[in-house]
């Protein structure tokens, strides 16, 4: 799991997510946030996000819906018609990674907060953390042996 105030968090965005830390745990982001992991396994993951659809850019997009992807295949869409605090988990099938490879894991919103001004920046939602969770194994304590955070290249 990539928690946005991570030491390291910005060695594994691909692009869309604010570089600027908020409030010492959450970022901006664009239409499409994407980040790179590495995982050891391809067994019993569960796509993981923590995110706030917030009030303010809620005024002017209304109901949104976000898409969720694994190395660019599509897990799900939903749709939210309220801001807050959110979580969304799904697993994910084991045949879209390869144990101990990189992987891509994106959340791309349907619509974006436009700014009054010309050349701000369009805001999609907040976020606080993303990645992939074994299953079964937080519930126990145990350390994820299977997932692993490191630096790897941007595209």
């Amino acid at each position: 799991m990539l928690n946005m105030a991570d030491a390291d968090a910005e060695s594994h965005f691909v692009q869309d997510i604010d570089a600027a830390l908020q409030g010492n745990t959450w970022r901006w982001t664009g239409k499409r946030p994407t980040i790179r992991l590495h995982a050891n396994t391809n067994q019993k993951l569960l796509y993981s996000i923590d995110f706030v659809i917030a009030g303010s850019t809620f005024e002017q997009t209304g109901p949104v819906s976000l898409s969720y992807f694994v190395n660019d295949h599509l897990l799900d869409r939903v749709s939210y018609a309220a801001p807050g605090r959110l979580r969304f988990q799904k697993p994910v099938p084991a045949e879209w990674l390869q144990p101990d490879e990189n992987v891509t894991l994106a959340a791309e919103i349907d619509k974006v907060w436009t700014p009054p001004q010309q050349g701000g920046a369009h805001l999609g939602f907040i976020l606080v953390s993303l990645g992939l969770e074994q299953v079964g194994l937080e519930k126990l304590g145990l350390q994820k042996p299977g997932l692993e955070l490191k630096s790897s290249e941007r595209k």
